[in-house]
């Protein structure tokens, strides 16, 4: 939100979240931007988020956080405009159950010695979608669990914003 405030390419038109304590809910009422919060049989059941996208003529769907699959009415929509970001080196930490603190948890205990982001195509399949891009960072022996998570952050904004913006050139 924060990068696309004052930016010609694109606007971010709404936040959609299925959890209505979301901090994003927050931050998207602060840049005034339009909020959706959606539960599991809106979402899987009914056509009404694709319409809802629809309607806004939204060219990318962005995830962030979002930890259920995507169903396929939304996939047909919008083939190859939805991404993801993922805290690892996809294709290693990946899948069901692998976000947060349990991926970078997952690192240090597999002696990982570098760690980085992975932003990809959304498919059917949790984190398994073509990868955009990926960022690598270096782990140090005795990092903490903190420390790599605001490593990895780190990469998250500054990567994420430009890829994003990349594929929005591209589109239009």
């Amino acid at each position: 939100m924060e990068y696309f405030k004052y930016s010609d390419t694109a606007e971010v038109a709404l936040v959609l979240s299925n959890n209505s304590d979301a901090y994003v809910l927050q931050r998207a009422d602060n840049f005034e931007i339009p909020s959706h919060i959606f539960d599991k049989n809106e979402f899987y059941k009914t056509d009404e988020v694709v319409n809802l996208l629809k309607r806004l003529e939204i060219d990318l769907v962005v995830l962030a956080g979002f930890l259920w699959l995507v169903p396929e009415n939304l996939l047909q929509s919008f083939p190859n405009k939805i991404i993801n970001i993922h805290p690892a080196l996809l294709p290693k930490f990946g899948g069901k159950g692998m976000y947060g603190d349990r991926v970078h948890q997952a690192v240090i205990d597999a002696g990982e010695d570098e760690h980085g982001i992975t932003i990809h195509f959304v498919n059917e399949k949790f984190d398994e979608g073509e990868i955009i891009y990926q960022a690598r960072f270096r782990v140090e022996p005795g990092d903490s669990l903190e420390v790599i998570k605001f490593n990895g952050q780190q990469l998250e904004h500054l990567h994420y914003p430009k890829i994003i913006d990349n594929l929005l050139k591209k589109y239009n």
